[in-house]
């Protein structure tokens, strides 16, 4: 995970004091994949493809902006430290990793990998959630997040990467516009974990929950149901509902549904004689025609390029 050259240099008085103390390949030691953030005509905002990174270890220190991480293509395994985030698996394809103004990240991964980083300033972040939301986020800390999935914060990102390589006419107000759009999907996102965090302190234990996901991954490939949900926590269908969703940000359907397409992004990098018909059925989906609408809802991608993209 790499910063753009513009937040490159504004870490390049901590290069050797971090390289020496930590003993990690500072990625400033790399050299600088080419930015194509040209002609966005705003500070605020700041967009870079990084395409086939190599196997590294690098750490991601105190940025003045939040940096936002689109995985476009994971690497084979990777590893991430950041504040309260511990990851040991590779993220998931089209999933999202945030580290705010100020967090301190050491990542190291195998295995080359694709991203879109956007990085946003947070006087731009704070106006908003004010102007929009009525709500001061200088006081709030906002937390490092991994490997999350949000569809419209997702689209955001590919549009502001899209405009800023284009560099065409009236470039300037468009990437103004998209910022402020990533902005509030972004603050969305961030009130919605919130809220859901605190009502899972209240109701859903850690223990209930762990129960709950590990009875949805032993039964990926059959049907596991709401009932059945319901009734290891000893709750009613419609109460284990509400507080599954308060205590992840999804529906149990749709945490299924999430968990099958991670599955068969395994079974695809893994499993090559597969056909995608015979994907679809391991990975729990009832035909090849489900497992292409939700991996491409979900994922950004069909299965079939995300296996090519697998084996390029």
């Amino acid at each position: 995970m790499k910063v753009s050259q513009r937040l490159a240099d504004d870490l390049q008085g901590q290069r050797l004091a971090q390289a020496s103390s930590t003993g990690l390949q500072d990625d400033l030691s790399i050299p600088r994949p080419e930015t194509t953030n040209r002609n966005l005509g705003s500070s605020e905002v700041q967009a870079t493809h990084h395409r086939n990174i190599a196997s590294d270890e690098i750490r991601i220190g105190a940025l003045p902006q939040h940096l936002i991480i689109l995985f476009t293509k994971p690497p084979l395994e990777m590893n991430i430290r950041c504040e309260g985030v511990k990851r040991n698996a590779t993220p998931p394809v089209g999933s999202i990793a945030l580290v705010p103004v100020g967090a301190v990240a050491d990542v190291s991964w195998r295995g080359n990998k694709d991203c879109l980083q956007v990085s946003l300033e947070p006087d731009l972040v704070q106006r908003v959630a004010v102007r929009s939301f009525e709500r001061d986020l200088t006081c709030a800390a906002i937390p490092p997040l991994d490997a999350f999935i949000a569809p419209e914060l997702r689209s955001s990102m590919l549009a502001i990467g899209a405009e800023s390589e284009a560099g065409a006419l009236g470039g300037p107000l468009m990437m103004e516009s998209l910022a402020n759009i990533l902005a509030v999907h972004l603050i969305r996102h961030l009130l919605g974990f919130r809220r859901a965090t605190t009502r899972a302190r209240r109701v859903l234990s850690r223990r209930k929950l762990a129960a709950i996901i590990d009875y949805i991954m032993a039964n990926l490939a059959n049907r596991p149901t709401l009932e059945r949900m319901a009734e290891l926590v000893h709750l009613s269908p419609d109460h284990f509902a509400r507080q599954f969703k308060a205590a992840t940000g999804l529906a149990p359907y749709q945490f299924v549904i999430a968990r099958r397409v991670e599955r068969a992004q395994q079974l695809l990098c893994g499993r090559q004689e597969l056909s995608l018909a015979e994907v679809a059925i391991a990975a729990g989906f009832s035909d090849q025609s489900q497992l292409c609408f939700h991996f491409k809802r979900i994922a950004g991608i069909t299965p079939g390029h995300f296996r090519v993209s697998r084996i390029a």
